[in-house]
């Protein structure tokens, strides 16, 4: 078994006699042969994590656990773990072939001909047996990432680590390998822990995603659970593109107040917001409805600031009042014609919305995904 097990890991670093938190208590549980995302923005303790797991850096307190075993004194090379770096750090002196068996000969006892056997089935796997004579700086990005995914697939590990493996790579290729990425974790069906700040990777490529912010554990959930029911409002802003709308509102009797505009409630949604006197209103941007005329109480006038063409769909920047420096976005389809300066009447509707404490951020309601099924499609 591959189970790995995080459990309250902590790790300190000393700054001249400051004590700076990098990672704070997490725990996860990673099931054998899940593929796990780490994922949140720069300096969140992402890849300090990754390399706790790989026995690069030291554990401050906690325990790593692989296959029940705990592992945090175990050197790197007897933790059965293989790392694909963001920098690939292929040898430039070495040929596909030579990187891809360095590992087995310095590690293993297994005969020559059945190292050539492994790198050899691995190379036609990913592609790359055309390239075994050549040496890193004649591939290309791509190329090379595969060879370094090579070199970590040819151990056979318990675990596969991944740090920003995709980063280097321009868009259409790193979603070319995210595809690839994905189909090839579920052949070997290794349990797998990949680290990214893009949370479309995290989103399209993980069994479950876990969600730092300042070395703090947010969230761990599928995609889907994170992305429609977030544990705070940290997890709502980061997961998701565009982002979701947020709106400061004070709570007087029935309804939702704030700077910009009103919002009724009803009681259901007031039983949810409890004795919370200040929350914050999030809406996703494809839930806000540009609708021809007012006809519910959650329809409100608009004007049209900006509009991104994305193609398949137009995000379109609205604002409450013309001279309004804050606006919210709603996405609609790419083919609805709409233009700055035009008026406009979006609908936010209730079922739709999302609230936070104002003070702690945590989640107080979650939108309603059945409401939503059941409701008529956007105009």
């Amino acid at each position: 078994m591959s189970a790995l097990t995080l459990d309250h890991v902590t790790k300190l670093f000393d700054d001249d006699g400051d004590e700076i938190v990098a990672v704070d208590d997490v725990s996860i549980d990673i099931a054998d042969g899940e593929f796990l995302v780490l994922v949140g923005p720069s300096g969140c303790g992402k890849s300090t994590t990754l390399r706790m797991i790989a026995g690069l850096e030291s554990i401050s307190r906690g325990e790593i656990r692989l296959g029940g075993t705990v592992i945090n004194d175990k050197p790197p090379a007897d933790r059965d773990i293989a790392m694909v770096f963001q920098s690939y750090a292929l040898y430039p002196h070495m040929t596909v072939r030579e990187n891809m068996r360095f590992g087995l000969e310095e590690s293993t006892d297994m005969a020559d001909d059945d190292i050539e056997r492994t790198v050899t089935d691995t190379a036609e796997m990913l592609g790359i047996s055309s390239m075994l004579g050549r040496k890193p700086k004649e591939l290309s990005g791509g190329q090379q990432q595969r060879v370094a995914l090579g070199r970590a697939i040819v151990r056979d590990p318990e675990v596969f680590l991944m740090d920003e493996p995709l980063s280097n790579l321009d868009a259409k290729l790193r979603a070319e390998m995210r595809t690839e990425l994905q189909r090839l974790q579920e052949d070997l069906d290794t349990t797998t822990v990949y680290v990214t700040h893009d949370q479309t990777e995290a989103m399209t490529m993980g069994d479950k995603i876990a969600i730092l912010n300042d070395g703090r554990l947010q969230q761990v959930a599928t995609p889907l659970e994170a992305y429609h029911e977030p544990a705070n409002r940290f997890v709502a802003g980061f997961i998701g593109e565009p982002s979701m709308n947020f709106f400061e509102m004070e709570v007087q009797g029935d309804r939702l107040v704030g700077e910009e505009f009103s919002y009724p409630v009803s009681e259901s949604t007031l039983e949810n917001v409890g004795d919370a006197e200040r929350v914050t209103l999030g809406v996703r941007p494809e839930d806000v409805r540009l609708v021809g005329e007012k006809t519910d109480e959650h329809d409100f006038q608009t004007t049209v600031d900006v509009v991104e063409p994305m193609g398949r769909e137009n995000n379109v920047y609205l604002a409450f009042t013309a001279d309004s420096e804050a606006t919210f976005v709603a996405s609609v389809d790419g083919m609805r014609s709409v233009e700055a300066g035009q008026p406009a009447i979006a609908r936010i509707p209730e079922e739709a919305i999302h609230l936070f404490d104002g003070d702690t951020g945590v989640t107080l309601q979650n939108r309603s995904l059945e409401d939503l099924e059941q409701t008529e499609p956007r105009i």
